[in-house]
């Protein structure tokens, strides 16, 4: 296997172009914390990206940064920390949960369209991606959008490459739109409530006016032990979240005595939310993420554990349930996508073995027509198939 190490855009155009010649395909990596994500690459060459880092530029005033695709993440939070603004769609770390041990970067956040408990309020990473630069399949250099937040020029292509996981482009740099930071964070938290209670504890917070930025529900607590918690965030003006929390307390009386995390304390929490920490543990196990309507939750959850034996938590008010599955056969992908058709959504197998990823579609099997919408797009960027074949499906 031949490592390519590109130092310019020139250099990675011309290493594409050349397999493309060749029809090799390549494997895209640059920090290498995701690889475990999607399906397992078998490909005969790898193209590292790593040394298009660092930030170029950063506007606090017009909260926008431009940096390298692969850029640590870590560099991009503490600069942004220093100036008091923050990524909002709020990317996780999932180096627990994926035992990786290489550090995330920008563009991999990007590419996979990663997005924590915040998404509710503030949008996917999609949301947020201004433009990018980049080598296609074809080996062409090009870029798309711009580094303003008002841009309509052209096609949107930034939303289509966000979720690509490398296989239209090999992005060397992309620009997004950063927010100010909140002043104050707090959390109201319910304890003891079963899945169908907390669900409606968590909708009757997000659809009070009390601007609720995080919803979930943890059924065997934050330690995987104790009893229930459900927790609810408000972030804003110190003065604002205390008065907010105050009124969300007695909207949610009826479901139990309200407690509350502030501060470092609630960060914490959400942190372990964020990066699914309550089933990071026993890397045996697989792990689904599976996105449904929000009522419909506690009965996915339900129809699964009828049939195997799982471990699940909620986020995103219950349209998000975390759920860890023996890896044993298929992984459960025929009982949760089975219990899907009755309910609607769609199910990402996170973490597995490569065995396991190889012989099971990681992400949801598409319809006929848009299977065929999605080779067509692929055709346009990468026709001979060279970046990052098969990562997404068999034939994309």
């Amino acid at each position: 296997m031949t490592r390519f190490r590109p130092k310019d855009e020139r250099e990675l155009a011309e290493i594409v172009a050349a397999a493309v010649a060749q029809e090799e395909p390549l494997e895209l990596v640059a920090g290498g914390s995701k690889r475990g994500l999607g399906r397992p690459p078998q490909l005969p060459h790898t193209l590292d990206l790593s040394g298009f880092a660092g930030i170029s530029t950063y506007e606090p005033e017009e909260l926008v940064l431009t940096a390298g695709a692969a850029t640590p993440m870590s560099e991009v939070e503490a600069a942004l920390a220093a100036r008091g603004q923050m990524l909002a769609f709020e990317p996780p770390d999932w180096r627990g949960l994926l035992g990786a041990s290489a550090a995330g970067t920008l563009g991999g956040a990007v590419l996979c369209n990663l997005s924590g408990p915040r998404r509710i309020k503030a949008g996917a990473a999609r949301d947020h991606l201004l433009g990018f630069r980049g080598v296609s399949g074809r080996g062409e250099a090009f870029k798309a959008g711009g580094k303003v937040v008002k841009n309509v020029t052209g096609y949107d292509l930034a939303k289509l490459v966000a979720g690509s996981y490398g296989t239209l482009v090999a992005v060397t740099e992309v620009s997004l739109k950063v927010l100010p930071r909140a002043a104050a964070e707090r959390s109201v938290l319910l304890r003891r409530l079963d899945d169908t209670a907390a669900q409606r504890a968590m909708t009757a917070g997000l659809s009070s006016p009390h601007e609720v930025s995080g919803a979930a529900h943890l059924p065997n607590g934050e330690s995987g032990r104790d009893a229930g918690l459900t927790l609810l965030r408000l972030e804003g003006p110190g003065p604002s979240v205390e008065a907010r929390a105050a009124a969300l307390r007695t909207e949610l009386a009826p479901f139990g005595a309200a407690e509350e995390a502030r501060g470092e304390e609630s960060a914490r929490l959400w942190r372990a939310v964020r990066d699914v920490a309550p089933l990071a543990g026993d890397a045996a196990r697989a792990v689904w993420r599976v996105s449904v309507p929000p009522s419909a939750g506690p009965a996915l959850a339900a129809a699964v554990a009828q049939r195997l034996e799982a471990r699940w938590f909620f986020d995103w008010g219950g349209g998000l349930v975390w759920l860890s599955i023996p890896a044993s056969g298929d992984g459960g992908a025929a009982v949760i996508r089975g219990a899907l058709a009755a309910i609607g959504g769609h199910a990402t197998l996170i973490r597995a073995s490569d065995a396991l990823r190889a012989a099971v579609p990681v992400f949801e099997p598409q319809p006929p027509a848009l299977a065929a919408l999605t080779r067509r797009v692929k055709e346009s960027f990468d026709p001979k198939r060279i970046l990052n074949r098969g990562r997404l499906y068999a034939d994309v």
